[in-house]
């Protein structure tokens, strides 16, 4: 059985907006990283060696006016802080977990108690995506010559991410329907490669 938000995040007066989801690091291994399991994921091999916090929250969020039902980020913060705002937010994560995880990700708890199971499942296999291992020079797996763990990072929305979750969930668990169906017609103007004609693209090889 999948792990549900706390009832108390919904009832009194005062109820908090951001709770520890306890449960989730032992379903997420569970369902997605023991080989066993007959949704095992070997795309997620490397989070073996990862130490992830998860959050429910009830504090709405959206961006570009799309609704934010997930995120995940590195647990240490992050930006632009001075000394105090960092101890501030590093004292905040130690209350919640015990210390200081590899990633945290956040969870809308109100989108989480009501969506179905698979919608579930792809929600967290997409934040899972982001949570990445480091690569050196030469492409390979990047280790701490410090400690010898891996070194942990966020990788961003790639075609690595939306195939993996496309090839498990489906075009529509994942709201990317309309890109598939797209892809599958005959090209309106010519099977060319379009990034040369893209600024962005441009930028990102340059």
């Amino acid at each position: 059985m999948r792990p549900q938000p706390p009832s108390s995040m919904f009832d009194g007066i005062n109820p908090p907006a951001f709770a520890p989801a306890e449960d989730m690091p032992d379903w997420v291994e569970a369902t997605f990283l023991d080989r066993a399991s007959p949704v095992h994921n070997p795309d997620h091999a490397h989070l073996a060696h990862a130490d992830i916090g998860f959050l429910w929250t009830t504090f709405g969020n959206s961006k570009k006016g799309r609704r934010v039902v997930g995120q995940c980020e590195t647990g240490s913060p992050h930006g632009t802080m001075g000394k105090w705002s960092r101890a501030r937010a590093e004292m905040q994560v130690k209350q919640w977990f015990g210390h200081v995880p590899d990633f945290i990700i956040t969870l809308d708890a109100d989108y989480c108690r009501e969506c179905g199971d698979a919608e579930f499942m792809a929600l967290v296999e997409h934040e899972l995506y982001h949570a990445a291992q480091d690569a050196d020079a030469f492409g390979a797996p990047k280790f701490s010559r410090s400690t010898g763990r891996p070194v942990f990072v966020i990788r961003g929305h790639d075609v690595e991410e939306f195939v993996g979750v496309v090839r498990r969930y489906g075009a529509d668990a994942v709201g990317v329907r309309a890109m598939v169906d797209a892809a599958n017609q005959k090209p309106e103007i010519a099977r060319v490669q379009i990034a040369h004609a893209c600024g962005t693209c441009q930028l990102k090889v340059a």
